[in-house]
């Protein structure tokens, strides 16, 4: 059974709390985030393949696909 990728995902910056709901690349891993709120570079925790594998309420859709994760 084929899940739904889930493209959007609500991003919380761990600087300043500032939450932002973005529409995630498909076929790439987003590496860098500028924070809408501080403007903080955002940069993937040690282990995980992007931002939004990081900071965000939903993994990446390479990731939800179970597809390995290509940084853009």
């Amino acid at each position: 059974m084929n899940r739904a990728v889930i493209a959007e995902s609500t991003i919380t910056c761990p600087a300043c709390g500032h939450q932002s709901k973005d529409v995630m690349p498909t076929e790439a891993c987003q590496f860098l985030y500028d924070c809408k709120g501080c403007g903080a570079v955002l940069k993937p925790k040690h282990g995980d393949c992007c931002v939004y594998c990081s900071y965000g309420e939903v993994k990446c859709p390479p990731i939800q696909a179970g597809a390995m994760c290509q940084s853009q």
